[in-house]
């Protein structure tokens, strides 16, 4: 995004999150992997998170967080002209996601919906593609949608990364505002030497029944200690270049709000970015790592604690499979 002190116009008017009834206890992790008491919440850093069942439908999970946002703000589903799906993972190849997410809601038959994927910051791209849209006026009202189920993809196998991953959706209705409110700045960068480092091989083209596949393409595959090493060679250098863009420092930024990627993560961002831990936003303990549905879940809590509106700089931040690193800094 082009360095200026000029507000591109967005205001966030609702928001609303949704969890599978399913809540999951490390304790019962502990059960099911024959791993002593007290072991995953030791070594995941959670109390409990949500796994949806085998038969719910990732579609109906993102319609429960759209339609909770639209009655809790009371907001008429005939008044949204646009549905983005910001999920890192589709619920099939085709068609895309937000169709089937259009089909089971509320919304209009014939209102305009694709989906955008740049994996856990789906959510921070998507905000910033409907800042554009909404500055051309052809889109008045624009719901974000993000919604995951994880547990799906986890190989029990593989310790570091099984025990980390909950299920669940997150809501943003946006408008372009009065430009009052809107994005000071924006940056996503990719480093594609940690393509191979955090990865589902199957579902598209590279691995299919045709040009080969194993049981194991499907599930989540992640080399933690190299992805680690790179991301924190990577962040303070990024969120430097984010903050000199709006000529602001990280004192200035009232509430932080994170991708929740692990335990560990989180205090390494915390720590690294020199952060108060009263300006950050952390609900991992209580979600776990949702993908894509994190961030907006987290700054769906932010709304809800008093954390985002009235304050004057709300940064986003995540990395993501790819490598991306990506920041985003509102003005609420």
């Amino acid at each position: 995004m082009k360095n200026s002190n000029e507000l591109i116009q967005l205001k966030i008017i609702a928001s609303g999150v949704a969890l599978p009834e399913n809540k999951v206890y490390s304790s019962d992790l502990d059960l099911k992997l024959n791993k002593p008491s007290g072991f995953v919440e030791k070594h995941s850093g959670i109390e409990y998170r949500y796994h949806s069942g085998y038969q719910a439908s990732q579609a109906k999970l993102a319609v429960d967080a759209l339609h909770d946002t639209l009655k809790t703000h009371q907001i008429q589903p005939n008044s949204i002209d646009l549905l983005i799906s910001a999920s890192a993972i589709p619920i099939q190849a085709l068609p895309y996601s937000a169709a089937h997410i259009l089909k089971e809601s509320q919304l209009k038959v014939g209102t305009a919906c694709f989906d955008i994927n740049s994996s856990c910051v789906s959510f921070i791209s998507a905000l910033s593609v409907a800042s554009g849209l909404l500055a051309t006026r052809q889109y008045r009202r624009i719901a974000i949608v993000s919604a995951e189920m994880a547990s799906r993809g986890i190989d029990w196998s593989h310790q570091e990364s099984s025990l980390i991953f909950g299920d669940g959706a997150a809501c943003m209705i946006v408008e372009r505002g009065d430009g009052q409110s809107g994005i000071v700045t924006y940056k996503h960068e990719t480093y594609p030497e940690g393509l191979e480092l955090c990865e589902i091989r199957a579902g598209g083209t590279r691995k299919n029944l045709r040009a080969g596949m194993e049981d194991s393409d499907f599930l989540f595959q992640m080399q933690g200690k190299p992805l680690f090493k790179l991301t924190a060679s990577l962040i303070e250098g990024f969120t430097e270049r984010v903050l000199a863009s709006a000529n602001l420092e990280m004192s200035d930024i009232d509430t932080v709000v994170p991708h929740q990627a692990s335990h560990l993560g989180l205090k390494h961002i915390r720590k690294r970015l020199n952060i108060r831990d009263e300006r950050f936003v952390n609900i991992y303990r209580y979600r776990g790592n949702q993908v894509a549905a994190s961030i907006p879940s987290a700054l769906h809590e932010a709304m809800i604690t008093d954390r985002y509106y009235g304050r004057d700089y709300v940064m986003l931040l995540g990395t993501a499979a790819g490598l991306s690193l990506t920041e985003m800094i509102l003005r609420p």
